[in-house]
């Protein structure tokens, strides 16, 4: 039987989502714990493999179940023998051509962003941080030109596998909340980086380093050189994955992140 998980972590402690012959990573901690329940070796797929200290709400993961068991196994049982880190939120069976990742058809990916001059204390690790004052403004309109479908070669990282930059992206939303900058991107797929490369140029555009229309140069130019660099990663969450109604999965919420009101 396959079965689908809805998995949330927190990605400071761990060397990024996949298998590493070191371990450290948030897969190897999930397939040990699923191995204590089954039994037996258990490999999983995930809809969207994550960095190093990047976190996830809304992680979607699926196995081929070797043993029957109850879902609240797959839940209350895995999550006993999971780090405190990393937790199930949720287990449902599904057709056995169910793919985690290529069943997908889009992702929502959010940034927090600490804008104070101090640095963070209770946001350590859980958000990113500028410490000069930005204009949250002037990112939405220069946010508004990643809308559409791009070659998004200039936000790229110079090891992505993608066959192509061109990417569709159905939503970039930039507001404030309090010392707050949240940024929400949504669209079929991302390539490696491209998130925190655009947050770090609209970063740029926040300081007044460049008018909003410097996006759509940027993005006309392809040009990875011209862009900022790539914001911390400390600030990333995979929030959601959208499949079709069909596959039987929970709604995703991304609003929700813990000690954010209206988040």
């Amino acid at each position: 039987m396959r079965i689908a998980l809805g998995v949330e972590y927190d990605g400071s402690a761990f060397h990024g989502w996949q298998v590493q012959p070191g371990g450290g990573t948030v897969q190897d901690a999930l397939q040990a714990a699923l191995r204590e329940i089954a039994g037996v070796p258990v490999d999983v797929v995930c809809a969207g493999r994550t960095d190093a200290g990047v976190h996830a709400t809304g992680q979607v993961v699926h196995f081929d179940a070797p043993v029957e068991r109850p879902l609240s196994a797959w839940v209350r049982g895995v999550n006993t023998f999971l780090p405190p880190a990393v937790a199930v939120r949720w287990a449902q069976p599904v057709a056995d051509d169910f793919h985690a990742r290529f069943a997908a058809f889009g992702r929502r990916y959010r940034y927090l962003l600490l804008n104070r001059p101090q640095r963070p204390g209770v946001w350590h690790g859980r958000a990113g941080w500028y410490h000069h004052a930005l204009d949250a403004a002037a990112m939405q309109r220069a946010a508004g030109h990643f809308v559409g479908e791009h070659d998004f070669s200039a936000f790229r990282a110079a090891e992505c596998q993608a066959k192509s930059p061109v990417k569709t992206l159905r939503r970039a939303e930039v507001r404030r909340v309090g010392d707050l900058v949240v940024f929400d991107f949504e669209a079929s797929a991302f390539l490696h980086h491209m998130v925190r490369n655009m947050v770090g140029s609209l970063v740029y555009v926040g300081q007044g380093k460049h008018a909003p229309g410097w996006i759509a140069e940027l993005l006309d130019e392809r040009d990875r050189r011209r862009a900022a660099p790539t914001f911390a990663a400390a600030g990333l969450y995979l929030v959601g994955v959208e499949y079709e109604a069909c596959w039987g999965l929970p709604a995703g919420d991304d609003t929700f992140l813990p000690g954010v009101p209206g988040l």
